[in-house]
């Protein structure tokens, strides 16, 4: 029910105010089955990523809701999804509910731009209407969600997950290779176990053993290695593989990987190293817009539509699509809460970063337009853009933007990056 009758009329049926909350409880009823389905057939690491995303749209909305909401403004919608409503309930002015197909969400803000008619009544409550500071804080909102989120993952990871700090000689994983034992599984290695030498030669630090077998492909290799009490030898044989730099050399692989010790710090320390892991972060984030959209790599996505199989090498420096992430998510989170939190950070500097590109109808397009509108006020006249001459922009924007995510997608499905956490 999302409208308050007059007291001249009579209530409503029983029927219809119980229909917000027997939508809910339908909603909650098909979200735990959705749990239940998911623990039964094991796909709760993908399960996972696909909520982390969702969360990440929604605080992102939740950004421009609140500041909205604090500058006056009047906020009529704040939904999950798009499309039909699966269930919706108003406070207040603001009706907020989940739609039906889960591709995002929004929030409804009045008078966005010169083209949205609004009752008179309402036009001192427009986002137009408002001071430059007030729509500035509404416009960055979204993507200022992103950064507090990137920082708040990395205060867990330095206080309560650990960050990989210390590579040791003990094998930690055991790999498979293209679904099949690999030559450390057939030879009987165990997580766990201490490599001590190859060959007779020492080994002291982990770095030093994988050139040494990449040089052997084919060739019997003997471990000496240390189990609980035991000391004694293993001897696997390395596949031949082919390098990652793509090129037509073969490789020795075994697959094992190495045990790593996590870090932990306390608070104080966690907020020093996480503001540093930011900077340095954020300015990856940048240079790598630059290499994504140049040319050079362009031609090379395009290239990469032509071909077959999984990508690796050089080919796997690209970006990757909502579809790949969920993939790339779900192999993290395989591998350790670590490696998921990071590639969260990741993902949400990428979007916080991206959306402030200043055109529309990215948010940073309405940075552009309110500081543009400031510039050209004078004397307590304020100047409203026609978004209208925009509008050919914008839909060049829109296009570039929709057949780049239609690429990255197909070549996710089609010519997927093998994962980066073997």
């Amino acid at each position: 029910m999302t409208d308050t009758l007059p007291d001249t009329e009579s209530p409503p049926p029983p029927t219809e105010e119980l229909s917000p909350r027997a939508g809910l409880v339908r909603l909650l009823v098909a979200v735990a089955a959705v749990v239940v389905i998911t623990l039964i057939t094991g796909t709760f690491s993908t399960t996972a990523v696909i909520v982390a995303i969702l969360v990440m749209i929604m605080l992102h909305e939740f950004g421009h809701f609140v500041t909205a909401k604090w500058a006056g403004m009047k906020v009529t919608e704040y939904f999950f999804g798009f499309g039909p409503r699966l269930w919706s309930i108003r406070k207040g002015e603001t009706e907020y509910g989940i739609k039906a197909v889960p591709l995002g969400g929004y929030v409804k803000i009045i008078g966005m731009n010169n083209l949205e008619q609004v009752d008179p009544a309402d036009e001192p409550r427009t986002y137009r209407q408002k001071s430059y500071p007030r729509r500035l804080s509404v416009a960055v909102a979204g993507s200022f969600m992103h950064f507090l989120l990137a920082f708040v993952l990395l205060m867990v990871l330095w206080t309560s997950v650990g960050v990989p700090d210390k590579v040791t000689t003990q094998v930690g994983e055991i790999f498979k290779i293209k679904g099949k034992p690999s030559p450390a599984q057939l030879a009987g290695f165990k997580a766990g176990d201490q490599i001590l030498a190859v060959d007779g030669h020492v080994i002291t630090r982990w770095q030093d053993l994988p050139p040494y077998i990449r040089k052997r492909p084919n060739h019997p290799i003997d471990f000496t290695i240390q189990r609980g009490d035991r000391l004694f030898k293993i001897t696997a044989i390395p596949t031949a593989e082919a390098a990652a730099d793509s090129s037509d050399d073969k490789v020795g692989f075994v697959g094992i990987g190495p045990k790593v010790v996590a870090e932990r710090t306390d608070l104080g320390t966690a907020v020093w190293r996480s503001s540093k892991t930011m900077g340095h972060l954020t300015s990856l984030t940048f240079g790598a817009f630059g290499t994504v959209f140049s040319a050079s790599h362009l031609r090379d996505y395009t290239q990469q539509l032509s071909g077959h199989g999984a990508v690796t090498g050089k080919d796997a420096d690209r970006p990757i699509s909502v579809v790949g992430f969920v993939r790339v998510g779900g192999q993290a989170v395989k591998h350790g809460w670590a490696d998921f939190l990071t590639l969260l950070v990741a993902i949400n500097l990428f979007v916080g970063i991206l959306t402030l590109f200043p055109m529309l109808p990215l948010d940073g397009g309405h940075v552009a337009i309110a500081t543009y509108e400031r510039i050209r006020s004078r004397k307590g006249r304020r100047y409203h853009a026609d978004v209208t001459k925009l509008l050919p922009l914008t839909a060049a924007v829109v296009t570039v933007l929709l057949l780049f995510g239609a690429m990255t997608i197909y070549l996710d499905i089609f010519r997927p990056i093998a994962n980066p956490f073997q």
